[in-house]
């Protein structure tokens, strides 16, 4: 039923005092543009056209909850898009659609991390940090509602309880995240975070312990309460010069003879390499099949059917484990054991690489102990260069044990290790 309007424009007094018997009433302005009014009362803005010789009807919105000003230009934009050969009812359809399948942010981090797990080494710091820090905050929000100001908000909020890293790699993971959602599942949106400045300044890390500070290191870890696992890993850290990640998750089938052989799969910059493992390192490797930092709470299971490989220690667990010895802050409540000023796992490998340098190492050496990516090593002349280095590398790693042992002195150098003679241990 429609009922035109003698005015040539709806007023909103007229709007808001119409009202019909029926079950409803159609009052058409002109130009498509109308009200629907319900015998309930409610009143509805629509807009009438043809599209490829079609009708249609646009629902504009419910008056109340927009204005009659604000009914005008969706109108008005409406019949733009008409203009530009867009069906406006289509694309409202397509949009509702869209956002009905848009997921939550709750839903989503869930599925971003099973695709961090396959790309990034790093999965269980990235999904740490989302869920404890953009989970609680954006859950219940679609993620195309989620905008610039959000995540300064909680970038703000975590630099304020004193934890400016963890600001810094919070916008990085959600960025990562919001990257994904565009690029690689679809979600039709712009990306809020795109040239988003890190919220707090870093300094590269420079803390290398000095020579007393490595042997009371060696000497009070074995009073510090942590797994022996964990001192061991610690402590090969420093003699071999290792990421921590890489050491914390050794496997018996990497070992070979006096080699450990890293595979790509498991290297950093997914290059395999290749470490000398002096008497020293192989007395802390010990003689356990599988992984050798097997973690107590995933143990191997070789009757378990399919048999269960277990699982090592998370790298997370040696940062955690210094902790729990070290007070890393002036109100910290944590017995000191360690004795020496705060560090973390990657400080022993930057240590190790101090120490081989004041041997007189080169820093082409250096990165060949340490498997950096240098500019040598993307250049054609490494392309042919497949000398493997290994006698050099064999006698730097002895060299610098030989000094690792006059720090700490040859009997307190293993813990349970009395002496090394002619490349032999005697366990006490």
């Amino acid at each position: 039923m429609k009922k035109e309007s003698g005015k040539t424009k709806f007023t909103d007094a007229e709007v808001r005092n119409m009202k019909t018997e029926k079950r409803l009433q159609d009052n058409l302005e002109g130009d498509g543009f109308g009200v629907r009014v319900y015998a309930s009362g409610t009143k509805m803005f629509y807009y009438t056209y043809s599209f490829d010789g079609k009708r249609r009807f646009l629902n504009l919105g419910e008056y109340g909850i927009i204005s009659l000003a604000e009914a005008r230009k969706r109108h008005t934009a409406a019949k733009c898009k008409i203009d530009q050969g867009v069906d406006p009812l289509f694309e409202k359809d397509t949009a509702e659609t869209e956002r009905k399948q848009t997921p939550f942010i709750a839903d989503f981090v869930e599925d971003y991390i099973k695709y961090a797990k396959v790309k990034n080494r790093g999965w269980q710091e990235i999904e740490r940090a989302l869920k404890a820090n953009i989970v609680p905050k954006w859950g219940k929000r679609k993620i195309t509602d989620i905008n610039r100001r959000d995540l300064a908000l909680v970038l703000s909020e975590i630099s304020d309880r004193g934890s400016p890293v963890m600001a810094n790699r919070v916008l990085a993971y959600t960025r990562k995240m919001f990257s994904y959602a565009i690029n690689i599942q679809g979600i039709k949106m712009v990306h809020p975070f795109l040239m988003m400045e890190r919220p707090n300044d870093e300094e590269s890390r420079k803390r290398v312990l000095d020579e007393s500070e490595i042997k009371a290191f060696w000497s009070n870890l074995d009073t510090c309460i942590m797994g022996e696992p964990l001192k061991r890993a610690l402590k090969l850290i420093l003699v071999s010069g290792q990421r921590p990640g890489e050491i914390i998750a050794m496997h018996r089938s990497e070992i070979d003879g006096d080699w450990w052989e890293i595979p790509a799969s498991r290297s950093k910059n997914k290059l395999p390499h290749r470490v000398f493992l002096t008497a020293t390192a192989k007395v802390l490797i010990g003689e356990a099949e599988g992984f050798i930092f097997e973690s107590p709470v995933f143990p191997a299971d070789s009757k378990a059917k399919p048999p269960n490989p277990g699982k090592p220690y998370g790298e997370r667990t040696l940062t955690c484990g210094i902790k729990d010895n070290l007070p890393h802050t002036p109100e910290s409540k944590v017995a000191d054991r360690l004795r020496i000023p705060h560090f973390t796992p990657h400080d022993l490998r930057r240590t190790a690489a101090t120490q081989w340098a004041e041997l007189g190492l080169t820093d082409d050496m250096i990165d060949r102990l340490q498997n950096h990516i240098t500019k040598r090593k993307q250049s054609v002349g490494h392309i042919y260069n497949r000398y493997s280095y290994a006698k050099e590398k064999q006698m730097a790693m002895e060299q610098w044990e030989r000094k690792l042992l006059n720090i700490i002195s040859e009997k307190k150098a293993l813990g349970n290790v009395t002496s090394i003679k002619d490349g032999k241990r005697k366990a006490s």
